[in-house]
């Protein structure tokens, strides 16, 4: 019988007792071997004796992205440098970079993790997973790599771009999982087209990750290779890297691994829980993390917890798919108005494509305007332009409750990227 990496909980009490336990564990942990932790939580007035249930989660301080970043080169290190087998970090372009270390057990869980999600995903040991994201410093390669080893399917470590070659390997190797960043995917949707060489590959599955996908998007890239099914996959390097989440094959949220960290949704102003349903911030608590563990960190990013259990039948919680983040939030004349929220509104928009740019200004009259310049979808000529203006236009007051303008342009105008595509050029400074 083939191994499963997905944790046996028979019912949620089972999986809040092993919460409550590791919970207890990282926070003796980190208490004895954390300079950084043990002042947080002396100022905080806790100790470890003070953690009795999950509800006394919300007495320990929090840990931000300035505090791993003031504590370079190895913040909250809570192991002896010796017991550290590898570092990675983020890909910050400002300042000085956050670094995390990793202990041999770290890497086991992180792969496990991995392959779990490979697993959630339907792929067997019979898959050639094509990986198309960075490798070096950043976890995402080798996350995606290490993972696929870890399930015994064949790694196909290309990285990122080079088209010509990721053409070549989709042929000649025949890969059946393509794994990579939205912007990418769209771009070897379009290639593979251009190219006349859909029919001579064989993908099955696309596995997205580092950027949010709109539904347009993923419909077009899905249409345009013929493929059987596509996936979000979550993480960050603060919590092992990417492959600590990912929606399964109904695509009702994205199944998080509950057993390996604790999700809070706050207000990332009042830094109290939001109602149900509600958007907030991302905050994380580690369970058995021993390098660098995290204690109720902000993760800045943006989305709400899904209160249903899927109705693929895995107990495991969900959230929605990443809206944004806190400090991407854009407000216009008093407005918060969530990136995410742009995608949902141009996917709702049949004559609209997949690719647009948010445009912020503030003119001479000392008001602040935003502009939408979209792509209309690929097909039939589409002559109504300001009929599509008008509707985005609509839309957009209807449901972000914000007046635009828009700018129509034809499909393939906007640039196409290997990496993450820029999407809002705000200019009113």
């Amino acid at each position: 019988m083939n191994k499963t990496f997905m944790p046996r909980f028979k019912d949620m009490d089972q999986l809040f007792e092993h919460q409550l336990k590791g919970l207890k564990w990282t926070i003796a942990h980190v208490y004895k071997g954390s300079v950084f932790y043990k002042k947080q939580f002396k100022e905080a007035g806790v100790t470890p004796g003070d953690i009795k249930s999950l509800d006394d989660l919300s007495r320990l301080p929090f840990t931000t992205g300035n505090d791993l970043k003031e504590g370079y080169p190895l913040p909250l290190l809570c192991v002896p440098q010796k017991d550290v087998v590898r570092i990675h970090a983020s890909s910050g372009t400002t300042g000085k970079r956050k670094v995390l270390a990793y202990t041999a057990k770290d890497l086991d869980v992180w792969f496990d993790m991995f392959a779990r999600c490979y697993e959630m995903a339907g792929l067997t040991r019979e898959d050639r997973v094509q990986i198309a994201v960075g490798y070096g410093i950043w976890t995402a390669g080798m996350g995606f790599q290490l993972g696929c080893e870890r399930l015994g399917a064949m790694a196909i470590p290309v990285g990122p771009g080079n088209i010509d070659m990721q053409c070549q390997f989709l042929v000649d190797m025949q890969s059946t999982v393509f794994c990579c960043t939205a912007s990418m995917a769209l771009l070897m949707a379009e290639e593979v087209n251009k190219r006349g060489i859909k029919e001579k590959i064989n993908l099955k599955k696309i596995i997205l990750g580092s950027e949010r996908c709109s539904l347009a998007m993923q419909t077009k890239i899905k249409d345009l290779l013929g493929l059987e099914d596509m996936f979000d996959i979550t993480g960050m390097t603060e919590l092992y890297g990417p492959g600590t989440g990912l929606d399964c094959p109904m695509h009702e949220g994205i199944h998080y691994w509950a057993d390996r960290y604790i999700l809070e949704i706050l207000n990332p102003d009042t830094l109290e829980p939001v109602e149900k349903g509600e958007i907030g911030e991302m905050v994380i608590t580690t369970l058995c993390k021993e390098a660098a563990p995290l204690i109720r960190y902000r993760t800045r990013d943006l989305t709400r917890k899904i209160n249903t259990q899927c109705s693929c039948g895995n107990i495991l919680p969900m959230h929605d798919k990443i809206m944004g983040r806190s400090d991407d939030m854009i407000i216009l004349r008093g407005v918060n108005i969530y990136p995410g929220q742009i995608d949902e509104v141009l996917s709702s928009i049949p004559e609209v494509g997949s690719e647009y740019q948010l445009h912020l200004e503030r003119k001479d009259d000392g008001k602040e305007y935003m502009t939408i310049k979209a792509e209309i979808r690929q097909g039939p000529d589409l002559t109504n332009m300001e009929e599509i203006k008008a509707k985005i236009k609509k839309t957009v007051k209807s449901k972000i409750m914000v007046s635009c303008d828009a700018d129509i342009c034809v499909y393939g105008e906007l640039p196409r990227f290997a990496g993450k595509t820029r999407r809002i050029f705000d200019n009113r400074s």
